[in-house]
């Protein structure tokens, strides 16, 4: 799809509210396509999203942003505040718009000014995805730091921790991670 001048002004970041549900739901699905065949089998569901589950994220505290263009939302990222870190959740781009910009504009829109580590999980095979994070300054954290760092911030299955890494910013290591978990005891959730 290309891209005409005249959309370029009319290209927007801006806050997603319950009526974007359905539009979210369309982006997540549609790109987590990409994932079919890549993630373990048993990870893998139709559709990839349910409704209930996105409204469930967002009933835990997870905010959408979304990149218009034209008037059309065609990515979403969301951000959750979890105890003492901000996690960038559910980053999705229609992948007619994948390779536009959109994903690292919405990124560094959420990431600005942040005060608190944020962290990042995604699939151990979903190399793209964190190639694109690394390229945003995310660094994956050590293998020994993955599940502690999953099991505090994340309410996922064992299975997914199992095949998931995570990525941070700042940079964590080892040590550092573990007194960031350690500092999360006493933060309020």
């Amino acid at each position: 799809m290309e891209r005409d001048e005249s959309a370029e002004q009319h290209d927007l970041i801006r806050p997603c509210d319950a009526s974007d549900v359905s539009a979210i739901l369309q982006i997540i699905n549609r790109a987590a396509e990409a994932y079919r065949g890549v993630i373990p089998s048993d990870r893998w569901h139709e559709p990839y999203m349910p409704l209930e589950e996105l409204r469930s994220e967002m009933a835990a505290g997870v905010v959408f942003t979304g990149y218009v263009l034209g008037g059309e939302l065609v990515g979403v990222m969301g951000i959750q505040h979890v105890k003492n870190v901000r996690l960038i959740r559910h980053a999705y781009v229609m992948p007619e718009w994948q390779g536009h910009g959109v994903g690292s504009k919405l990124i560094a829109n959420l990431h600005a000014g942040d005060e608190v580590p944020v962290l990042i999980g995604t699939w151990q095979a979903a190399n793209w995805a964190i190639r694109f994070y690394q390229r945003h300054g995310f660094a994956l954290v050590p293998d020994k730091a993955v599940a502690p760092l999953l099991k505090t911030y994340w309410n996922i299955p064992e299975r997914q921790v199992e095949t998931s890494v995570v990525l941070a910013s700042p940079i964590l290591s080892e040590s550092s991670a573990a007194r960031l978990i350690q500092a999360s005891q006493s933060s309020p959730k």
